[in-house]
């Protein structure tokens, strides 16, 4: 099973073009429409390994809160679709001042949240200031360090001022939940504008979502829909075999997909997926402040057999931060390639030819207790002797990324265009080059998408020079569903699962 901490279910994000449209809940990449007609009344049980730690995107909700609320219970002045485009939402329109730093938005007319108050400008702007508050835990936070000022002239009106320029700005904009600026305890409750209200969540159990008959936009297109939780691949394959639910958002258990793929009443679908699997060194920290030694580690493990035996035919090898999907992605798995013997020449060179020990942090779920028992093996070949120190989320939310107090450790980042992390010194792997970091920031205050790519691709290319990281793999996103379904999202982009489109007939 697959299972983010808070912090990276968002990224600091930068786009290329964007494709800003008028919508309402939006086009996503789904799943083809029944050939025939469906139950506008039908409720629709989803399965997932994902179960929110609350329900607060900026209170360390977890994957899970970003799964069962984007888009569905909440929104934003632009919403980021299934395909990585951004399109207005809650913003009727938008512009830009000459000089690139001061955007003002018209919200749209008619929205009202879930409580029955209308949507105003007050309410972005909290909503704002709320993702950059000093005790926010959204990894989106840095995403809005440029912004000098909010103003809100009239209750429909929204002047944001920046302190430098911000290609991205739009686009990190669809990461803010826009909330009632009145409501209390929103770990627990919400009170959003989006196409569903919070109907029930039965913790350990099962999270459901009731059609919002005041929402602004095209009604969902079900009545219901009811996440339900599983702590294993196993349990949420029985669950989808006995129709306890009608749809998996994430297949966690490759061996098991023949009996779905030999039975006519599933569908196995795949998409494409952001998610990165990383051993990231802290390279603040010896003996990983030396690139050799971090050159030699990503060489001395064969990544495509880790894959294989964890996923089989699926996912991909990619060599960096970037998948595929990100607009400055290059194939860069020659960089650091598998290679034994360099490895240990390389070992040698940083002054440790009998190799050395390391503790390697490692999250409590799958496949993360897996790639570490591999990766110790595969070390162990090198004289690398490494000692598995398992933590829970919450332990490594503190330890790892607060700390810092670490070695190395596994995790896994959701999110698209992240790449800029490393820009970031202070970020939780320490990596910290000052040329790295100047192109990141001219990427995004860049005059053009073409300026933009350059400077990333280069950025791609020097941190896999550094192997500032080791990229273990990209995860495949494999979504199972029933044959009576239709409408649900094809791609794993930054773990949402936008459900008011599915169709069950």
């Amino acid at each position: 099973m697959r299972k983010s901490v808070p912090l990276l279910g968002g990224t600091l994000a930068v786009t290329l073009s964007l494709a800003l449209t008028a919508c309402g809940a939006g086009a996503d990449k789904t799943s083809d429409s029944p050939s025939g007609s469906y139950d506008k009344n039908a409720t629709v049980g989803i399965g997932s390994l994902y179960e929110p730690q609350n329900l607060d995107n900026t209170g360390g909700g977890g994957q899970g809160v970003t799964e069962a609320l984007n888009g569905n219970v909440y929104e934003g002045l632009f919403k980021l679709t299934d395909s990585g485009k951004a399109e207005k939402q809650l913003a009727k329109d938008y512009t830009v001042s000459p000089d690139g730093l001061t955007y003002t938005f018209t919200l749209r007319d008619g929205v009202k949240f879930h409580s029955g108050k209308a949507l105003t400008s007050a309410d972005v702007k909290y909503s704002i200031e709320k993702v950059r508050a000093e005790n926010s835990q959204s990894a989106r936070k840095s995403s809005f360090d440029m912004v000098k000022s909010i103003t809100t002239p009239d209750p429909a009106t929204v002047k944001v001022t920046l302190s430098s320029k911000s290609i991205s700005f739009v686009y990190n904009l669809s990461y803010v939940w826009v909330v009632n600026s009145e409501a209390k305890d929103l770990k627990t409750s919400e009170d959003g504008t989006g196409p569903y209200t919070l109907d029930k969540w039965t913790r350990g159990s099962a999270l459901s979502l009731a059609r919002f008959p005041g929402y602004w936009g095209t009604a969902a297109t079900n009545a219901k829909v009811v996440f339900h939780y599983y702590k294993d691949a196993t349990a949420l394959n029985n669950a989808l075999l006995t129709n306890a639910v009608d749809v998996v958002t994430s297949e966690q258990s490759p061996d098991a997909l023949d009996q779905f793929k030999n039975n006519p009443n599933y569908k196995v679908n795949d998409g494409n997926s952001t998610t990165k699997l990383l051993l990231a060194f802290n390279d603040r920290v010896k003996p990983f402040d030396n690139v050799k030694v971090r050159k030699a580690v990503s060489s001395a493990i064969d990544n495509k057999k880790l894959l294989q035996s964890v996923w089989g035919d699926h996912g991909t090898l990619i060599g960096s931060m970037v998948p595929p999907t990100d607009p400055w992605y290059e194939d860069l798995t020659k960089v650091n390639p598998y290679d034994v013997t360099l490895a240990k020449k390389q070992l040698a060179e940083a002054g440790y030819p009998k190799g050395f020990s390391f503790t390697l942090d490692t999250p409590n779920y799958d496949p993360h207790p897996t790639a570490a028992t591999f990766i110790k093996s595969e070390l162990g070949k090198v004289g690398i002797k490494v000692d598995i120190n398992v933590i829970t989320p919450d332990e490594w939310y503190t330890k790892v990324y607060k700390n810092h107090d670490f070695s190395a450790t596994l995790q896994e980042h959701v999110n698209d265009r992240d790449i800029v992390w490393y820009g970031d010194p202070d970020f939780y792997w320490g990596y910290d080059n000052k040329q790295v970091t100047e192109w990141v920031k001219q990427a995004e205050q860049s005059d053009t998408t073409d300026q933009q790519t350059a400077l990333l691709k280069k950025v791609n290319r020097q941190i896999a020079e550094d192997a500032a990281s080791d990229w273990l793999y990209l995860y495949p996103q494999i979504v199972v569903a029933n044959t009576k379904l239709s409408g649900y999202p094809l791609n794993g982009l930054n773990s949402q699962f936008h459900a008011y489109g599915i169709k069950k007939s």
